[in-house]
């Protein structure tokens, strides 16, 4: 039983270390502990949802305009990521926008370089992201809706690479979904899903039930396109699929309160 804790924890410390920058102790990258890590992967989103959560409160608190609020709530999720997620949208964005053969997608997917698809693509999605988030008014209870976007859009991911194919039946993702027990860990991760969609339509149904929404047709879209494009998920198609259901997750949230203001 101690040894089934033991796995338990170096597979939350193998998902911070992996997934995020933040502190974690150094552990074994055994089997049994990658079994579990990708089920920790929405304890990773909790933690950035929590300091961004304490940033929107802060920014309140100081009465900080619109503008620096947004680019720190943009800019917090990438540097505590390390960007990991933002690269997969650039080598994602390279791939789908190169219009080649999907064998050829999938090894762009692999180029280390950084083409013009990937910078036009990326420059596009952040000035769009810092948009919504100049648009949104993270006040109470949709602050909170707010800060349970990374733990949701982490909790999509994770189900998507312990239930659809791998395109390539190597590399990273593979080294975490291949010691999983799949039922199981679709089974957390659909708790994960269940529990975070609650919390969020619970706190504030209006906007809760947009961000939710919103989460939803990215996750549709992802399936469609990764099944369609790559015949199957990549860590860099996760990636693609985390940033863009975040900020449709925001963007969800500002036409949700604008259209509040009408009805």
């Amino acid at each position: 039983m101690l040894e089934g804790r033991g796995a338990v924890m170096r597979s939350l410390w193998i998902a911070v270390a992996m997934y995020s920058k933040l502190p974690a102790p150094r552990v074994d990258w055994d089997e049994r502990g990658l079994s579990w890590a990708l089920c920790w992967f929405p304890a990773v989103g909790a933690a950035i949802g929590a300091l961004l959560w304490l940033w929107l409160r802060l920014c309140g608190l100081l009465a900080v305009g619109p503008v620096l609020r947004g680019a720190g709530a943009l800019l917090l999720p990438a540097a505590v990521s390390g960007g990991i997620h933002l690269d997969g949208f650039c080598d994602t964005a390279d791939a789908l926008g190169s219009h080649q053969s999907r064998e050829r997608k999938l090894e762009i997917l692999k180029d280390s370089h950084t083409g013009a698809f990937a910078i036009i693509c990326c420059g596009l999605y952040l000035l769009l992201f810092f948009a919504a988030w100049t648009e949104v008014v993270p006040q109470g209870r949709a602050a909170l809706v707010l800060a349970l976007g990374p733990v949701l859009s982490r909790s999509l991911s994770g189900l998507a690479a312990a239930s659809w194919p791998n395109a390539r039946g190597s590399g990273l993702l593979a080294t975490f979904t291949r010691p999983m027990d799949g039922r199981r860990a679709r089974a957390v991760l659909g708790l994960w899903v269940l529990a975070c969609c609650a919390a969020m339509v619970g706190l504030d149904p209006w906007t809760g039930a947009a961000s939710v929404a919103s989460a939803g047709l990215s996750f549709l879209y992802y399936r469609r396109m990764s099944m369609g494009q790559f015949g199957g998920i990549t860590g860099d198609l996760a990636g693609f699929f985390l940033q863009v259901c975040e900020c449709a997750m925001v963007l969800g949230v500002a036409v949700a309160q604008h259209l509040e203001v009408f009805l």
